[in-house]
């Protein structure tokens, strides 16, 4: 069982070192003693006249598994648990008009052998249930997505003999305190993050009964096609030859991030947005470096220096003395619908981001400045613009391809997820949740939203213990002038 450690970590100073220090905290709920009292399938409230099938680009054929996340609210004395379900089920029902692929079933095609969606009505999966905890008892486990979530966000419903599992599946779940959550578990291939949050701000809206649409989805997959004939125009390491190509059959409930046999811990690293600020002062070149201008200037966001920071300490903490020219790539997802030309629709609901890469040798990685270790995370992100990501989309059009990396960096921090506003109010707390998985690493909000201050960040890390005692030592090294 993986372990959970918090690390508080407080403001740099401007002094030598930055003090951090450890605090641990109690063992995660692995069990909510969840009591499920009602299982039904949810139709769209009317059905679209013309069957059809929905044509899934490249870019989704690559997401062909479920992904779960869990949203937290307190109590509210206007809307107990009864008129919560109402309103929820309500709310499914009439987005699932707009949103019919939603409501369909995965087929594959038997000519190409590609998936596709059959928009057939079916309907998504709504399942009741109750805990005997209250979010108090759960405390500050609310801010760790680990493993144990998964009962307030099935990704199946054995209860009803399904052939075909539904593509969403909502759960409310109600605990004493009057408080309830809700989760979401969603076939990857309908959308990325961006398309999944207007999917759920489209239920906030319907929840309040007398309100529009928030955004109206744009699913015009083929903006996303490969063409013809395909062009690949670019190297592209971040990709590789699929092991093997498994038929729907054997692969439609396979995530490909499998949970590890060993023996991992997972901690919590808490990043203030002054640490942040700390990290993007120490990734600015020296005075006395000069940069061609025929070289893209290095984008000092937070969110690149927090990617070197843990692509950095990821790579030491594994690096053997003996093979010190291994080469650690790191990979991070990057939105381009306002990447193309023309841009794609910012309502574009379905999977519009490709990989990042970052590459180097882990033994330069221990001796780089921090400066250049940015500068290669933001290389990777100016990289993708049109030309490359078409060039993307072609070369898994010829080649199958699938993610190439060592590590991963999965990131909801900026997602917003707790912003948004149902009629009983926003959630208190929105996380995915997490496999425990040594080669993907979870970059979340750090919910100060509560305070007022939203500039930090949770990063979630599982590695062997042995990897993470090391990666754990270069992190709090990494806050030292």
């Amino acid at each position: 069982m993986a372990q959970t450690v918090t690390l508080m970590a407080s403001p740099p100073q401007p002094v030598p070192e930055t003090t951090i220090t450890c605090q641990d905290q109690p063992e995660p709920k692995l069990d909510f003693k969840v009591k499920v009292h009602e299982t039904t399938i949810l139709p769209p409230i009317q059905q679209t006249e013309i069957r059809k099938c929905c044509f899934l680009s490249n870019l989704d054929q690559n997401f062909n598994f479920y992904v779960s996340n869990v949203h937290f609210f307190s109590g509210n004395p206007d809307f107990p648990i009864e008129e919560v379900v109402r309103r929820l089920k309500a709310a499914v029902q009439k987005v699932l008009v707009p949103y019919d692929f939603a409501a369909g079933r995965v087929r594959q095609n038997h000519q190409s052998s590609l998936l596709e969606i059959d928009c057939d009505g079916t309907g998504a999966g709504f399942v009741v249930a109750s805990s005997e905890y209250s979010l108090d008892d759960i405390g500050d486990d609310l801010i760790y997505p680990h493993p144990g979530y998964k009962q307030l966000a099935p990704q199946k419903l054995d209860n009803l003999g399904l052939n075909d599992p539904p593509l969403n599946i909502f759960q409310v779940t109600s605990f004493k305190c009057g408080g309830f959550s809700l989760g979401v578990s969603t076939q990857h291939l309908l959308f990325d993050g961006i398309g999944a949050k207007m999917f759920y701000e489209n239920i906030a809206s319907q929840a309040f009964e007398d309100k529009p649409l928030a955004v109206v989805p744009c699913n015009d997959r083929y903006l996303l096609a490969a063409r013809s004939p395909p062009r690949v125009e670019f190297p592209h390491p971040e990709l590789r030859l699929p092991v093997a190509v498994l038929p729907l059959s054997e692969s439609n409930n396979i995530h490909p991030v499998q949970e590890e046999e060993e023996e991992l811990v997972s901690k919590l690293f808490k990043l203030s947005s002054n640490q942040i600020n700390y990290l993007r002062e120490k990734a600015k070149p020296p005075p006395s470096s000069t940069e061609t201008s025929t070289k893209p200037p290095i984008k000092i966001t937070s969110f690149n220096v927090v990617a070197a920071l843990i692509w950095r300490c990821k790579a030491l903490s594994t690096m053997d003395v003996e093979n010190d020219n291994r080469v650690c790539t790191l990979l991070s997802a990057v939105d381009i619908r306002p990447r193309l030309n023309p841009p794609l629709p910012p309502s574009y609901c379905g999977n519009a981001v490709i990989n990042a890469y970052a590459s180097s040798k882990c033994i330069e990685l221990e001796d780089k400045p921090f400066s250049e270790i940015v500068k290669i995370i933001s290389d990777g992100v100016t990289r993708v613009r049109d030309e490359y990501i078409r060039s993307t989309i072609d070369w898994i059009e010829i080649n199958k391809g699938v993610p190439n990396g060592d590590y991963f960096i999965s990131s909801w921090w900026r997602l917003g997820l707790e912003q948004l506003v149902y009629p009983w109010g926003k959630p208190i707390y929105s996380l995915p949740v997490m496999s425990h998985v040594k080669y993907v690493c979870f970059l979340l909000p750090s919910h100060d939203h509560l305070n007022n201050n939203n500039g930090g960040v949770n990063v979630v890390v599982t590695l062997p213990v042995k990897e993470m005692d090391k990666f754990q030592s270069l992190f709090y090294d990494s806050f030292k002038n």
